[in-house]
C-alpha cells in the first residue's frame, strides 16, 4: 500500500499573475493546486507557508478532516487570503487522491450528471472599439457565449451621456450575432446602486444572459431593490468565501447564479458544499474562474457533478495573460479542447492536468508582482474597478 503521508509542499509564482502549489507524498503521488488572489500572491504564499506545520506528515487521503483543521484551527476565519491558501491545498489533495485510486475527481464526487460542461470566455467591454473583434474571435474558436465588462470606471451617479455609452457594446454584439451568442454583462461591483436600475433600463432590450455583480459583494443588501425590479438573472459570488457567506444570498433568494471561484472559495470541498445549498434554493451555479489551469480543471470537475451548474468562465485569451496564457503550464492543453461551445469530462485521473514543471521553474525564475489598476474618476475620486 502506498504511503500518502504529505512530505514536501513546493510554491511556483509565475506571470502572469498566479500561484500553484505541489504537494508531494511519500511514495511520490503528486498534486496539484492554485492557491492565489488576485493582486495578493505573495501574501497567499505566506498563508500556505504558515500552514504547512498542519500538513506536512498527514495522509493526504484525510482530506475533509485537514479542511476543518486549516479552516477552525485559526481563531480567525474566513476572508480571502485564509480561504485561497486552502482552496490550492484542497484541490491538491483532490489532485492526490483521484491518482491513488486512479480514478477522475468527479467520481469521487458522485460521478457526473452531465457529459460536457457549457464555456464561456471574457472579451472586455470596457469601451467598445474592440468588442466585436474580440467576440469574432472567440466564436472563431467555438464558443457559444461571451461575458463583457458592462461599464468602465463610473461615478456614483453618472451622467446621461456615459450611460448611453454602456449600451453601445452589447448592442453591437445583438446586431452582428443576434441571439446565436449568449452574452453576460459583469457590472464588476464597479455600479453604486444609485445607477443600477437605470442602466438595467438601457440593458433591457439587449436580453443579456445575465448581470454579474451589479453592486458590490458588502453591498448585498441593495440586491432585494434590484432584483425585483428586473427579470434578467442576477449573479454574484466571486468575492464570497465561504458556504457562510453565501448563506444569507441565497435563504434571501435575491440571486439567480453564483459565482463562486474554486482558488478562493475554500476549494473543492466548499464550492460542491456551496453549490448543493443553492440546488436546495433553485438556484444556479457559474463557478468564476479568470485564473490559471489547475483553478479551471477545479472548477469543471463540481461542474460535473452538480445539478445546477450552467457554464462555466474561462480565462483563455484574457488580457490579463497577455505572454503567459492558460495552457502554457500544461502538458496535455487537450483536456481543455472546446467543441460546440463545450469541454467534455476527462478521463485521466485526479484533476486531469499534467503541469510542466520545467515551465513552471522558468516562470519562477520570473515571478510577477500583479496588482489591481487604479482608476480615477474625472474629478479625481477614486473610482472602482
Amino acid at each position: 500500500m502506498q504511503d500518502l503521508k504529505i512530505e514536501r509542499i513546493e510554491l511556483f509564482k509565475v506571470p502572469p499573475r498566479w500561484l500553484f502549489i505541489k504537494i508531494t507524498t511519500k511514495s511520490g503521488i503528486v498534486g496539484w493546486g492554485e492557491p492565489v488572489i488576485e493582486g495578493k500572491a505573495a501574501t497567499v504564499e505566506a498563508c500556505v507557508k504558515e500552514m504547512e506545520q498542519y500538513l506536512i506528515g498527514r495522509d493526504a487521503n484525510e482530506i475533509e478532516d485537514i479542511w476543518q483543521v486549516l479552516y477552525r484551527g485559526g481563531f480567525y476565519r474566513g476572508g480571502p487570503i485564509l480561504m485561497s491558501a486552502i482552496s490550492g491545498i484542497d484541490q491538491a489533495l483532490w489532485d492526490i487522491k483521484g491518482k491513488y485510486l486512479n480514478i477522475p475527481v468527479y467520481e469521487l464526487l458522485g460521478g457526473a450528471v452531465r457529459k460536457k460542461m457549457k464555456m464561456y470566455c471574457w472579451i472586455g467591454g470596457d469601451y467598445p472599439e474592440v468588442v466585436l473583434e474580440q467576440a469574432q474571435e472567440k466564436v472563431d474558436a467555438g464558443y457559444k457565449a461571451v461575458k463583457m465588462n458592462a461599464t468602465g470606471e463610473m461615478d456614483w451617479v453618472a451622467s446621461m451621456k456615459d450611460v448611453k455609452k454602456v449600451v453601445d457594446n452589447i448592442k453591437l454584439l445583438r446586431e452582428t450575432f443576434g441571439y446565436d451568442l449568449d452574452i453576460g454583462l459583469d457590472f464588476h461591483g464597479r455600479v453604486h446602486k444609485p445607477m443600477v436600475k437605470r442602466l438595467i433600463d438601457e440593458l433591457a432590450d439587449y436580453e443579456p444572459l445575465f448581470i454579474e455583480e451589479p453592486v458590490l459583494s458588502e453591498n448585498n443588501e441593495a440586491l432585494k431593490h434590484i432584483y425585483s425590479y428586473t427579470s434578467i438573472p442576477i449573479a454574484t459570488g466571486e468575492r464570497m468565501f465561504s458556504r457562510w457567506d453565501f448563506k444569507e444570498l441565497l435563504h434571501q433568494g435575491v440571486v439567480d447564479i453564483i459565482q463562486p471561484d474554486l482558488s478562493h472559495a475554500g476549494g473543492i470541498s466548499e464550492v460542491r458544499r456551496i453549490a448543493a445549498m443553492a440546488e436546495a434554493y433553485d438556484i444556479s451555479l457559474a463557478p468564476h474562474c479568470p485564473l490559471g489551469p489547475v483553478s479551471l480543471a477545479s472548477a469543471l470537475h463540481v461542474d460535473w457533478v452538480s445539478a445546477n451548474a450552467i457554464i462555466q468562465e474561462s480565462s483563455l485569451g484574457i488580457h490579463y495573460n497577455r505572454g503567459f496564457d492558460l495552457l502554457d503550464y500544461v502538458m496535455n492543453p487537450e483536456i481543455f479542447e472546446l467543441k460546440d461551445g463545450y469541454i467534455k469530462c476527462f478521463d485521466k485521473p485526479g484533476l486531469g492536468i499534467e503541469m510542466n514543471e520545467e515551465k513552471l521553474l522558468e516562470g519562477q525564475k520570473i515571478g510577477h508582482d500583479w496588482a489591481n489598476p487604479i482608476w480615477r474618476n474625472k474629478d479625481g475620486s477614486f473610482a472602482e474597478w
